[in-house]
């Protein structure tokens, strides 16, 4: 039975943002903001969840109809989503993340839906596609069993009614992955600087370490996750710390939490190194970090690079696929190490601490506001802002 969290607004909603969850993590925050951008147009929104946890779920507007589909594997979702299309009847779905995107092309022939399904690709294919897909994987009931998660795209993107990539990068990684033409996929940066950004960075920090101003703090954000490689972050800052005494706060929560702190006593690093987990508001800390750092081994754009260089903090990137490049001018905005070079994340910290950062212009962060990413989604949606506004 589908569990909805109701609003006072009757009819079927213009768009609704599909998901597994509103779980810790970049997608989760960008489909939220979106959901403020299509309100703040005059759309009716709901979120539809797999199922309806995590810590975002406090930060969606009371007006945004949220549905739990309450279904405990994925691959249950499909009859759920079905049954939403032809009661909500919306006029159009964004499906973010990978197998929801999949579960909501499905649903969406097995309820006869005239909905519009766009299918959003969040994350850079290349490396999953080199990865075993699980036993339980969601789609094998349809006597779907490919060797690998990412074969499922070329059976299902070409029947949704549009496609979306993060970045440049992704979308070329998508079109070589899925054997998709990269015409038809159309490039949209997540909706990253909202118009409350900067006063959600203004808020005060408890922790000691941001009111000394003597010994600068060097920040991550991310998952506890291997996708984030914090062990490379963690070694490449125990050389930093050798010489120029500084800290470095991780944000985060995540199945690596065990491991990073058993690295950081074998580094000698527990005066010098925090995990913090996860916090509501990570943009106070950017604002007050030294500099910002990225070590992931892929991404699909990297929300939190521009998160921080609109506190105007000073960023270092890791150089993967897809988004860093793209977001930092190819290194004029910031530093690009290798994936997985310690040594050349120590360097680029270093230059930056001592007085030598790349700081971005105002202009060039426009790309990644939320007005942008609104207007370009309401079009590839086939939706019309004015004509809801006048409707409503």
């Amino acid at each position: 039975m589908l569990k909805i969290r109701q609003h006072n607004q009757l009819s079927s909603p213009d768009i609704s943002l599909f998901l597994d969850n509103l779980e810790e993590g970049g997608v989760q925050r960008a489909i939220v903001n979106l959901a403020r951008g299509f309100l703040a147009q005059g759309l009716k929104v709901d979120i539809v969840l797999q199922r309806a946890e995590g810590p975002f779920i406090k930060q969606v507007p009371p007006s945004v109809k949220i549905v739990d589909l309450r279904s405990p594997r994925l691959r249950a979702s499909v009859g759920v989503l079905a049954d939403y299309l032809r009661q909500a009847q919306p006029k159009a779905m964004l499906a973010s993340i990978h197998y929801s995107t999949e579960i909501a092309i499905l649903a969406k022939y097995w309820a006869k839906s005239s909905t519009k399904i766009v299918v959003c690709e969040q994350g850079s294919l290349g490396p999953l596609q080199k990865m075993r897909v699980p036993i339980n994987n969601p789609l094998a009931f349809l006597g779907l069993t490919p060797d690998r998660p990412t074969s499922l795209v070329k059976y299902f993107y070409p029947w949704a009614d549009g496609i979306v990539a993060v970045s440049q990068g992704a979308a070329e990684d998508l079109a070589h992955v899925g054997n998709l033409s990269l015409k038809d996929i159309q490039v949209i940066y997540n909706p990253v600087i909202t118009p409350d950004l900067i006063g959600k960075a203004s808020e005060p920090i408890e922790h000691p370490w941001f009111a000394d101003k003597e010994i600068p703090v060097i920040l991550s954000v991310g998952r506890l996750v291997p996708q984030k490689d914090f062990p490379t972050l963690i070694q490449g800052f125990a050389k930093t710390l050798k010489l120029y005494t500084s800290r470095l706060v991780i944000l985060g929560s995540g199945p690596d939490r065990a491991q990073l702190e058993e690295l950081i006593h074998e580094l000698g690093l527990e005066e010098n190194v925090a995990l913090l987990g996860h916090v509501q508001n990570p943009y106070k800390y950017m604002a007050q970090s030294s500099v910002f750092v990225l070590s992931s081994v892929w991404e699909g754009l990297g929300n939190v690079l521009i998160e921080a260089m609109a506190m105007g903090t000073p960023v270092i990137s890791t150089n993967c696929k897809s988004g860093p490049s793209e977001i930092l001018a190819n290194g004029q905005y910031g530093h690009l190490t290798p994936v997985g070079d310690s040594d050349a994340l120590a360097e680029a910290i270093l230059d930056v601490l001592s007085g030598h950062p790349k700081l971005v212009e105002p202009d060039w962060l426009h790309q990644f506001g939320l007005e942008t990413a609104t207007q370009k989604y309401l079009k590839v949606l086939g939706l019309s802002a004015m004509e809801f506004a006048t409707s409503n």
